[in-house]
């Protein structure tokens, strides 16, 4: 590609000041064992990265970790938030139920992760389970320690799908100390949030139990001229709890689980029209306002999310057995008029699709972490299961003004199964050299029913994309090996480098919505990516000082492509082959007590090498879907100590350069370069168990793109966007 040299430089570079700083005496890096010294200091970190608590600067994978009251300063409250001060990390959505998330150029759009056969790019786990649909409970109602993003294919300790990354929730177990957290917050839109966490032991040193609740709920950012309402409003709620049984020094039983109830209207697209394709024909009442639509229906989103899940740990004198069981019932339903036209002469066309989808998810994991020879041996060995049913009904209406109305119902009905064995051991070479070794099979099998039928043929006509009608059954099984391979220097205590080599396969899949028999039965396979990464880890001037660094390239093969076929549907494919190559920093620095600057920048080149089914005939050179090439952040915090009160302020800044939403990298179906502000001001009086917020985000009220749908037939354009700018206050108590 025609950044090899650019990027290998940088890398050169990388190396070259850990290497100088690691063989010059006196060198002042930072011992990462003081990092709880002092207020001026760089706090230590811990991960579950590779599946055992590790130091988060001893780890040779690219991870980025958030705790508690980085969340909370931050009023973080989903995952795109965490987005924007991640490294690597894209997140634009559907609708706010069907979220799109991509690490580092590889992510699935709609077109695959929605329908019943297909399956995601990047993951998302809550306690090391694997979380397959319908999204988890809000992230106010977890009583988090931290959340991680790990960055490139992950497929050897958390399977298939990790295949770009994956996103971890960390609950903080419950323990012996009772604690009491409470938040209420009131924002512009009539926002009101309100959550809670309670920790109590219930049986002295053997039984403790949290609870967490959380609720939210705003006014609707935009207006449907049409029907006269507010819509993208938000009505969401969920409950979590965790019970903790030590019976034994040695074993340790949690039974934890969580519920969400959502119940909001729809994200009508705004529709954007030129004129000079067709002279006006189909722009008659457009408003252009991007904040008002003009859909026939609100639309909805109904979300009901029920999970449970176990965890077993024993302790051995040969190691630790871990046993991880889950369990979720999903209910979405979803109506989304996505095609939004005012309902005026000449001929006009209201599309809506309505989705009604049931998941039920079941998953076993048993492994094994062991250490042997005095600590120069340790690893991870385990077997791994997953069932899951999906049940969904597509309903597809076309109304076209005047006239006629078509329904197409597309029923879906998929049973899939993933069973694997892994494991990685770690060696030490030398007492500062160690070599990694991970290797994990994974076999797997999909069957369902598709149909495609005429719901409603006013005309007599099938509706589009509906050529004939059928009813048919599909299998498919596949296998997949995914291996790791890494070497890791701890040059000194607080610099380590780092090189590895990670594979990671997204499963294959099925259409979903077919204009024909041939088209739903017919599979797309699995895509695979290698990843080759050289990182360094480095603490500076007294531990004052955390910089990271990692270049690398990913080879991504046999990719599964959607596109839109205008008036028929989304085709999926593995139509194409892409390189990646990039470059991500991170740093966080604390100058003096009580002030940090901390930041991240990634430079990202992803590009298809072979795409020869595109819809332009050829995309070959263009840029992936949700790859922006340059994304920065940057932070600032300051905290005040005065007499009687402690005051904390920080800015937030992300800049994103232009993202494209389809490998076609047309201008009217991207997102161009914008820069997002957020702020955050708190006050504490001392001694007090209570503080005061006031927060904002996107200040400068930019706005934003989260969906792009093009209609070159009828002339028009069609956007979702992020929320408007927010602010609001919070009033936490603490005890």
């Amino acid at each position: 590609m025609k950044h090899s040299s650019w990027t290998a430089g940088v890398s050169l570079g990388v190396l070259a000041v850990a290497l100088a700083c690691a063989a010059t005496p006196g060198c002042a890096l930072a011992d990462a064992k003081a990092a709880d010294t002092g207020a001026n200091t760089v706090g230590e970190v811990i991960v579950t990265a590779q599946r055992v608590e590790q130091n988060m600067q001893k780890v040779p994978v690219s991870v980025t970790a958030f705790g508690a009251q980085a969340l909370r300063e931050a009023h973080i409250t989903n995952l795109g938030d965490i987005a924007q001060q991640t490294p690597g990390f894209t997140a634009t959505a559907y609708n706010p139920a069907e979220p799109v998330y991509s690490i580092r150029g590889i992510g699935s759009d709609i077109g695959i992760s929605q329908n019943a056969g297909g399956d995601p790019s990047v993951d998302v786990f809550v306690d090391g389970i694997y979380i397959g649909r319908g999204g988890t409970a809000d992230i106010d109602a977890y009583n988090l320690e931290r959340v991680e993003v790990l960055r490139g294919p992950q497929g050897t300790l958390f399977g298939k799908n990790a295949v770009g990354g994956l996103i971890q929730y960390v609950s903080k177990k419950p323990g012996p100390v009772p604690a009491f957290d409470f938040q209420a917050t009131y924002g512009n839109y009539n926002r009101a949030e309100f959550s809670g966490h309670l920790n109590v032991p219930l049986i002295s040193d053997k039984l403790f139990l949290n609870i967490g609740v959380s609720a939210r709920e705003h006014d609707g950012y935009t207006y449907n001229e049409t029907t006269g309402n507010r819509v993208n409003d938000e009505r969401v709620g969920s409950a979590t709890f965790g019970l903790r049984y030590l019976p034994t020094q040695n074993l340790e039983i949690i039974l934890a689980g969580d519920i969400t109830a959502q119940d909001q209207k729809g994200q009508p697209r705004h529709n954007v029209c030129d004129p000079s394709l067709d002279g006006g024909v189909h722009c008659v009442g457009v408003n252009s306002d991007p904040r008002t639509v003009d859909a026939w229906t609100d639309g909805y989103i109904k979300r009901n999310v029920k999970s449970i899940r176990g965890e077993v740990n024993w302790t051995t004198p040969i190691g630790v057995f871990t046993s991880l069981t889950g369990y979720r019932d999903v209910g979405l339903d979803l109506e989304t008029p996505f095609f939004s036209n005012p309902v005026n002469p000449p001929a006009q066309i209201e599309s809506t699709e309505t989705d009604r989808n049931r998941d039920y998810q079941f998953s076993e994991e048993g492994r094994f972490s062991f250490s042997a020879f005095q600590d120069r041996l340790t690893g991870v060995v385990g077997v791994y299961y997953l069932n899951e049913h999906n049940e969904r009904l597509e309903l597809l209406n076309q109304q076209f003004f005047p006239g006629s109305t078509g329904i197409g119902a597309y029923p879906q009905d998929v049973h899939a199964n993933s069973y694997a064995v892994f494991g990685q051991v770690n060696y030490k070479l030398l007492d500062n050299l160690t070599a990694t070794v991970g290797l994990r099979q994974t076999w797997e099998d999909k069957s369902g029913e598709f149909a495609g039928i005429c719901a409603v043929c006013a005309t007599g006509n099938l509706p589009p994309p509906l050529a004939a009608p059928y009813d048919v059954h599909a299998s498919k099984h596949w296998n997949a090996l995914t291996p790791h391979f890494a070497l890791d220097w701890q040059a000194m205590d607080n610099a380590m480098l780092y090189a590895s080599v990670s594979r990671g396969f997204k499963s294959g899949g099925y259409q979903g919505i077919s204009g024909s028999a041939i088209g739903a039965a017919t599979p797309y396979n699995p895509e695979y990516a290698w990843t080759y990464e050289i990182g360094a880890k480095t603490r500076w001037l007294d531990n004052r000082l955390q910089f990271n660094a990692s270049v690398f390239r990913t080879d991504y093969t046999n990719l599964q492509v959607s596109q839109l076929v205008p008036l028929c549907c989304v085709v999926v494919s593995n139509a194409a082959s892409a390189e990646i190559e990039g470059v991500e920093i991170e740093f966080v620095a604390r100058p003096i007590s009580g002030l940090q600057f901390d930041g991240n920048y990634t430079y990202l080149d992803a590009q298809y090498t072979k795409f020869p089914g595109a819809a332009t005939g050829n995309d070959s050179d263009k840029t992936l879907a949700q790859s922006p090439k340059h994304k920065v952040n940057i932070g600032a915090q300051y905290t005040l100590p005065l007499e009687a009160v402690s005051i904390t302020g920080r800015l937030d800044y992300t800049y994103t350069s232009q993202l494209y939403f389809s490998p076609d990298n047309l201008p009217v179906e991207s997102q161009p370069a914008v820069g997002l502000l957020g702020a955050h001001l708190s006050f504490q009086p001392r001694g007090a168990n209570w503080e005061l917020s006031l927060w904002g985000r996107n200040l400068t009220d930019q706005l934003v793109r989260t969906s792009v749908t093009d209609f070159p037939p009828f002339a028009q354009v069609l956007y979702a966007y992020q929320p408007p700018r927010e602010y609001g206050v919070t009033v936490r108590v603490h005890m």
